[in-house]
């Protein structure tokens, strides 16, 4: 009786383990901590450049916080609004610019999408971008807020080119 068990549970551990899904899953690029920090430091880098004082923030495929920094004198506020929108461009495969411009219109005078500002943890200003692969998987968001919505931006897109080589 034990033996057709064993059996049963064997064929499903090898049906699981050579599955397509399965495979895809270990295929699936991940962002790591040690790539965050990288993209925090290309960030820091800039801001320091240009003397900005700005709130990093990196986040996952899943829009978890996997790294954080405060630079010396940065606003304290403004580290939710670095993660809100790292998050927002870890749910949306692309700049927090575009949540803006659907919100609000390029001309800031009435978008397609109003509401989108209203939804609880979206943020609708530039700051926010999502950072994909060159084979364009989109693996995580980084958010940067401490100076201008062009500033914050800016430094993201500092961050996310000091690691392009590592996101191939």
């Amino acid at each position: 009786m034990k033996s057709p068990m064993i059996c049963s549970i064997a064929m499903v551990v090898v049906l699981v383990g050579f599955s397509p899904v399965a495979r895809a899953l270990d295929q699936v690029p991940n962002l790591s901590l040690d790539l965050a920090r990288k993209m925090a430091a290309g960030c820091e880098a800039k801001a320091k450049e240009m003397n900005w004082k700005m709130n990093i923030s990196v986040v996952d495929s899943g829009a978890n916080q996997i790294f954080f920094e405060k630079m010396d004198g940065a606003y304290l506020g403004s580290g939710d609004i670095a993660l809100h929108k790292a998050q927002t461009s870890a749910r949306f495969p692309f700049p927090t610019r575009g949540v803006q411009e659907l919100a609000y219109g390029k001309d800031l005078k009435g978008g397609m999408v109003p509401g989108l500002a209203l939804v609880p943890g979206i943020i609708a200003f530039a700051g926010g971008l999502p950072i994909m692969t060159e084979g364009k998987v989109h693996i995580g968001g980084i958010g940067v807020s401490g100076g201008t919505s062009d500033q914050d931006e800016m430094c993201a897109q500092a961050g996310l080119d000091a690691v392009k080589d590592s996101l191939k």
